[in-house]
């Protein structure tokens, strides 16, 4: 019998999850380091400080970050559907290229919840309250941003005008669609999986990067990448996930033969033009460190190296 994956806490979605909200950086800046960070860090078979894709590289995820993040500190007036729509427009003024759209998806509900309210409080409130509206925002944000792999819904197709409120068109999606699965089950797999996996390797005093990657591993470990569904089947998108979870067991990062996984894992996901990119699972990492740094359970400046780890990713 394989040996089970390192235990994560046991904390639940966050309509039970008792945490305050008790950061000083706006929405905004939130957004942005979350941003920076996600796509800093190495994370196997993304773009990453070392790697950059053929048609999107570091700084087109940067400079979409910083263009765009600003719009997040008007989502409790705006609404959902218009600060993903602002934020994608404002994005593709600097790059030629989808970036961030699933990241904005996921950010902008979070980012709505006034900051006098916690996540437990406000994020179930702002999904409930989700309109039609928001609906023709995400749907023409989705057009301009042309995401690959995205194919064709039978019902409340994005290249159709939606007649239903964003929650219930994310719900009809949520089983091909992760980005989509939060928006129907109250961000379940952010709050009940990724946040506590990236606390408890934060907890370890690990570097930052070592974190991240191994929030990363983590979801992906337990979630077939659905981007990848979308681009290669899920048969491969499980191989993935299967992959993921025996570099965990194998020890990863401390072990030397789960660093060599790592490598091994990363030069898969890239073959064939990076069709195997799990960009879905990326997108949930920077909503996990959003979450920590709106949370205030995350906070900076860290000591001078912190955030490099020993990942042999180039």
């Amino acid at each position: 019998m394989a040996p089970a994956l390192p235990a994560v806490p046991d904390v639940p979605a966050v309509v039970e999850r008792p945490v305050t909200q008790s950061s000083d950086y706006s929405p905004a800046l939130c957004a942005q380091l979350a941003c920076v960070l996600e796509v800093l860090a190495r994370k196997p078979g993304n773009v990453h400080r070392h790697r950059d894709f053929a048609d999107a590289s570091l700084t087109d995820f940067l400079l979409s970050a910083a263009v765009a993040c600003p719009v997040f500190d008007h989502a409790p007036k705006s609404g959902v559907g218009k600060t993903v729509l602002e934020a994608v427009g404002r994005s593709l003024a600097v790059v030629r290229t989808n970036t961030h759209l699933g990241t904005f998806l996921l950010l902008a509900p979070l980012a709505a919840v006034p900051r006098e309210q916690s996540f437990q409080e406000g994020l179930p409130l702002i999904l409930h309250q989700l309109t039609l509206a928001d609906s023709e925002a995400v749907f023409e944000a989705i057009r301009l941003a042309r995401p690959g792999g995205l194919g064709r819904a039978d019902a409340q197709d994005v290249s159709d005008r939606p007649s239903l409120p964003l929650r219930e068109i994310m719900a009809l999606a949520k089983e091909r669609d992760m980005i989509a699965r939060q928006y129907a089950n109250g961000f379940a797999e952010v709050f009940g999986l990724g946040v506590p996996a990236l606390l408890g390797y934060l907890s370890e005093e690990r570097p930052l990067e070592e974190a991240i990657v191994g929030c990363f591993l983590r979801l992906l470990a337990e979630h077939p990448d659905t981007l990848i569904t979308r681009k290669r089947g899920l048969h491969e998108a499980e191989t993935a996930s299967q992959m993921a979870k025996d570099i965990l067991r194998q020890g990863w990062p401390d072990a030397g033969a789960a660093q060599e996984a790592l490598v091994r894992f990363d030069a898969w996901l890239r073959a064939d033009g990076h069709s195997r990119n799990p960009g879905t699972t990326a997108d949930l990492v920077a909503a996990c460190l959003f979450v920590v740094l709106r949370e205030g359970t995350m906070q900076f400046p860290h000591p001078a190296g912190f955030f490099s780890g020993r990942i042999r990713l180039h």
